[in-house]
């Protein structure tokens, strides 16, 4: 019998502890903000920047910009490929210039790039009628009319402030 009321009383302080912290836990989960939705290809106006010429390779960016009332945010490199008049891809996709990735905030009308690269010269592709463009993280892309000759490497860079 002695030992019941010690028994129920640390039972008692145990239920106390864990209703406790999961309130402590709830308000502070409810306190944090809320994450920033991943941009969508709806929420993005697309198009090609001016080039510039770097060391032999030329630097295309690609210029994403937020056409919401809502930031979102975009995270990792954009998939791209060039494609001719008949919406077929012509070699290989550009590849991942391997730098690190950040998350990046895109507030409403603002614009964020990332660049694509490829040599001046030798070795070339048939000129593009599209750049084709994913989102970092979209399964959907958009085509932007644009004639581009890639020769030698095709790389992007990931999604970076502008």
């Amino acid at each position: 019998m002695s030992n019941v009321l010690p028994r129920a009383a640390a039972l008692a302080a145990a239920a106390l502890l864990t209703t406790t912290g999961a309130l402590v836990g709830a308000t502070q989960a409810s306190a944090l903000p809320t994450a920033t939705p991943t941009c969508r290809l709806a929420d993005l106006e697309l198009a090609i920047g001016e080039p510039e010429s770097a060391g032999g390779a030329i630097d295309y960016p690609i210029l994403f910009t937020n056409t919401t009332s809502h930031k979102c945010a975009l995270r990792g490199y954009p998939g791209v490929s060039v494609t001719n008049a008949g919406h077929r891809q012509i070699g290989t996709s550009a590849i991942r210039t391997g730098e690190p990735i950040s998350t990046v905030v895109v507030a409403p009308d603002e614009t964020v790039t990332a660049v694509m690269r490829t040599d001046s010269g030798s070795n070339c592709r048939p000129k593009s009628t599209y750049v084709k463009v994913y989102p970092p993280n979209s399964g959907v892309a958009e085509e932007i009319r644009y004639a581009l000759r890639v020769c030698g490497m095709f790389e992007i860079s990931p999604v970076q402030a502008w």
